[in-house]
């Protein structure tokens, strides 16, 4: 493909598949792991939650692999070498599983390394991947190529977990072991396949001229920083996925002490809300390929009624609490979860198409400072969210009525989220919706 040209939808599929990969890896980590620390090895839940919350924590450092990416305006080698990077921590996360069982601190010690290569390849290949997206998807196909890429993703978590969950019986950590290199050759050479020759010949207009090569991380961070639009975004993005991750961990605390719910009835919550943020994702993402070309406010109104849905949503479940069991569980949180897929799908288009507005050459660090923004507020969503119920309970009692003050709190950061993304769109420039791919 030459330089400048569009992907179509075959080439879309393609980098679908790229993240399909990253996804099957990172469940493997900080799912299947996770379980086998704390179940099959009866270790305390905070251990394998804090390794999962430093897989995200490390992720801050999004903007300096999103730099390096801009300074020879290659994203592909980036989107390989971080797949590469995820997979070795994949394998030394399983790796870990038996030395925990002979030495604790060993084990721990090279746990502590998977997980953090973990959080750095999937930074880097996440990243230069969103990058590579907006600079050959056309602004009409950014919602659906946003939508169809998390969809592969997500599709590539189900499909391992499944995939996983029988090759596993019995357990033993060898088969672990056997099994996460099985999945990380194969995510690889997906990877590869997929990669090959679609980021095409790079313009010489793509790298950054030789003043910009020269110039240090930090100056170039804060070059990005200085744009009004590039902080506005960062704090949208930061505040909605706060709110998204805090309100996705407690859900099922929430339906076994306040509903009384058995933990395969509340699996079936999570199954619920993910349903439901699927379908949001198919149905903001065909509506506004759709209608784009028709009505430039598209983007900004899937965002916002998705914010405001998901506060309302959440409202809703607050005072759920006080009519339990009588009350349609199931259907509220499956629109909920619509109303997360509708604004996740908006929040990554945006990222898509204002990457490229702004200081010339930098895409990759400001979509790196994004992402980070993202990877933190995932990192601080769990903590705050079970840190306040436990307070809450403390505080007033009565569990329904502390589930009721955390969801409600995070309706208020939806609706924040709501207010913050009007500047986002009202700084966003209007040449959006006609212009091509992003620079060359």
């Amino acid at each position: 493909m030459s330089s400048g040209v569009a992907l179509g939808w075959f080439g879309i599929a393609r980098l679908g598949l790229i993240q399909a990969s990253l996804g099957a890896i990172v469940v493997l980590a900080t799912s299947t792991v996770n379980r086998v620390m704390a179940v099959e090895l009866a270790l305390p839940a905070l251990v394998p939650g804090i390794l999962v919350a430093w897989h995200y924590a490390v992720q801050i450092l999004r903007p300096r692999m999103g730099y390096g990416s801009d300074q020879g305006g290659r994203r592909a080698p980036w989107i390989m070498g971080g797949q590469v990077v995820l997979a070795f921590g994949g394998i030394a996360a399983a790796l870990a599983i038996p030395l925990i069982q002979t030495s604790l601190s060993l084990g721990l010690a090279v746990s502590f390394i998977g997980f953090t290569l973990v959080g750095l390849g999937a930074g880097t290949s996440g990243t230069t991947l969103l990058v590579l997206m907006a600079k050959r998807v056309t602004p009409a196909l950014r919602p659906a190529a946003a939508t169809i890429v998390w969809v592969m993703m997500i599709a590539g978590m189900a499909i391992t977990a499944g995939t996983v969950s029988k090759l596993l019986a019995p357990f033993s950590a060898e088969r672990l072991i056997e099994v996460t290199v099985g999945v990380g050759v194969f995510a690889l050479v997906l990877t590869g396949l997929a990669l090959w020759g679609v980021e095409g010949p790079v313009s010489t207009d793509s790298a950054p001229p030789p003043e910009k090569q020269q110039q240090p991380f930090m100056k170039a961070l804060a070059e990005v920083w200085s744009e009004p639009q590039a902080r506005s975004l960062t704090l949208f993005i930061f505040v909605s996925m706060l709110a998204y991750n805090a309100q996705e961990l407690i859900l099922e605390p929430f339906a076994g002490h306040v509903y009384g719910r058995t933990v395969g009835e509340t699996a079936r919550i999570t199954g619920m809300q993910h349903g439901g943020a699927l379908l949001g994702m198919i149905l903001a993402g065909t509506l506004c390929t759709i209608l784009a070309r028709r009505w430039a406010g598209t983007m900004r109104a899937s965002t916002m009624i998705g914010c405001v849905g998901s506060g309302v949503m959440l409202l809703v479940l607050a005072g759920s609490g006080f009519v339990a069991p009588d009350w349609p569980l199931d259907l509220t949180v499956f629109i909920l979860g619509v109303a997360n897929g509708a604004f996740a799908v908006s929040a990554i288009s945006s990222m898509m198409s204002m990457v490229g507005h702004g200081t010339k050459s930098r895409e990759g660090t400001r979509m790196g400072i994004w992402g980070a923004a993202q990877a933190v507020a995932f990192a601080l969503g769990g903590l705050v969210a079970t840190a306040s119920s436990d307070l809450a309970r403390w505080l007033l009692g009565s569990p329904a009525a502390a589930y009721a003050a955390v969801f409600a709190m995070e309706a208020l950061l939806f609706v924040v989220a709501a207010w913050l993304a009007v500047s986002v769109f009202q700084s966003r420039p209007r040449q959006d919706e006609a212009e091509g791919p992003v620079g060359g």
